[in-house]
């Protein structure tokens, strides 16, 4: 029996790959500096323990492979002992592709935004049709109730990170992912930690839309200028999509309801079916024409599409629903970057008719936290009629680099906006808990866990209803 060592083994995408492995009868292990669910209750819940902490001690000489995750870097005790044994190491998306795509037909999801959400849309509609695909998504569907699945089709459904793949390999993993089709959301400027200007991260996507073979498919955003230029480096046929009227693949009579958004397809010019999506944000009808374009070039109907994503329950930390208490609704969403947060913010004003909107918002990405975009997180938040900022979570960086929390305070209530700057979770807890009332939104938005401050905030809140009887 194959033992392979994963050496990160809760980060993105690290756990559902473990678990795969499982699946496939290999013998798994695995470490990480932090254990926490879900990722951690995925893998016990697969008989797979993960050890926690780097010690050299973790690493044997009779394992075969060691997967290296790309948060981890030379001076991690357990990279040391590998280097020091001269075992074969491999990064994820490495992996990923000599283990699972060699022998399948990839669709790649790529772009600054809304990955996860159409990589999960597009294989829970594969998988409504029957097709049994298998999938890596860097997210947790509330559908599957998983991030990962090895499915008995022909397709794979992975979502594609520019991220670097390792410390020893610093090109962007989606170029592993040998895509035979590709869905491009749109092209922005992010990881100011690993790409120096927005010219270099643009180079990363033109060299994997020219990785499609010539029988491929590359499916672009019809509303980012930046997606559609992509098109002249692809030697396949190349489809659009989005709400510009040259689009291939249109929504039109885009209609917010509370909790659905509802909209028409057409393809070329043709109504082919509506969509009722059980979802909020225009964003998120990209998303879903995205995946229904996609399901349509392995030969899905677009009526059987809409059907698949009339039952989509969305992604965990997606604009997520994490308690309604005494009318005030309490989301947890994962927009750390100034357009999502200016998506999501819309998205929720689509829908409110009474009560404000509350922006929590924690600059911890390695892009959020430098200054690169401190005006245009000004225009993002100005959506929202409170606004609390935390700490900067990357404190260590240079000033002349590190977002300016007190600037973009200032320059928000400049705007008109009520913001305050308040550093710590218990404080903020306490203050929304207090000064919120029925009909509000509060969203929390973080790439990280943000200290678990939704969950602390819905449990004040019960605890303030409690103690006002």
């Amino acid at each position: 029996m194959k033992r392979i060592h994963l050496i990160g083994i809760c980060g993105t995408g690290m756990a559902s790959l473990a678990v795969m492995l499982k699946e496939r009868g290999l013998h798994i292990s695995g470490s990480d500096e932090h254990i926490y669910p879900p990722m951690s209750d995925m893998l016990l819940a697969h008989g797979i323990i993960p050890l926690k902490g780097y010690r050299a001690e973790h690493v044997s000489g009779d394992l075969d492979t060691v997967v290296i995750g790309n948060a981890v870097s030379r001076g991690n005790p357990e990279v040391e002992e590998v280097l020091d044994q001269a075992l074969r190491y491999v990064s994820f998306p490495e992996f990923v592709r000599e283990e699972f795509l060699r022998d399948s037909k990839p669709i790649v999801v790529a772009g600054t935004h809304g990955k996860t959400t159409t990589a999960f849309m597009t294989a829970w509609t594969l998988a409504e049709f029957g097709l049994d695909p298998s999938f890596l998504v860097g997210g947790m569907s509330n559908n599957f109730g998983k991030s990962g699945h090895l499915g008995q089709g022909s397709t794979f459904v992975l979502e594609g990170d520019e991220y670097d793949s390792a410390f020893f390999d610093k090109t962007a993993k989606f170029l592993k992912y040998i895509p035979r089709i590709l869905v491009l959301n749109g092209v922005e400027f992010d990881h100011a930690d690993i790409y120096r200007d927005f010219d270099e991260l643009k180079l990363a996507f033109r060299r994997l839309i020219q990785l499609l073979p010539r029988s491929g498919r590359v499916l672009l955003c019809a509303d980012n200028e930046e997606a559609v230029a992509l098109g002249n480096e692809a030697l396949c046929p190349v489809e659009t999509f989005g709400l510009d009227p040259r689009a291939d693949w249109r929504a039109t009579s885009i209609r917010h309801e509370s909790t659905t958004t509802v909209f028409d397809v057409s393809c070329r010019g043709e109504n082919v079916t509506r969509i009722a999506l059980p979802l909020l944000g225009t964003f998120n009808v990209r998303n879903a024409l995205a995946a229904t374009a996609a399901a349509a070039a392995v030969d899905v109907p677009p009526s059987a599409s809409a059907a698949a994503l009339a039952r989509f329950k969305g992604v965990r930390r997606r604009l997520e629903v994490c308690g309604v208490v005494r009318g005030i609704t309490v989301y947890d969403d994962f927009a750390h970057h100034p357009t999502a947060i200016s998506e999501t913010l819309t998205a929720l004003r689509s829908v409110q008719r009474d009560g404000r909107i509350w922006a929590i918002f924690e600059p911890r990405s390695a892009t959020a936290c430098r200054r690169v975009f401190q005006q245009t997180f000004v225009n993002a938040l100005a959506m929202a009629d409170e606004v609390i900022v935390a700490a900067t979570y990357r404190s260590a960086l240079p000033d002349h680099e590190r977002l300016s929390e007190r600037r973009l305070i200032e320059d928000l209530t400049g705007e008109g906006v009520s913001a305050r700057h308040i550093p710590f979770v218990e404080d903020i807890v306490g203050t929304v808990a207090e000064e919120a009332r029925g009909g509000d939104c509060v969203v929390v938005m973080s790439n990280g866990n943000f200290a678990g401050l939704h969950g602390r905030l819905v449990d004040r809140l019960k605890t303030r209803v409690k103690g006002s009887r």
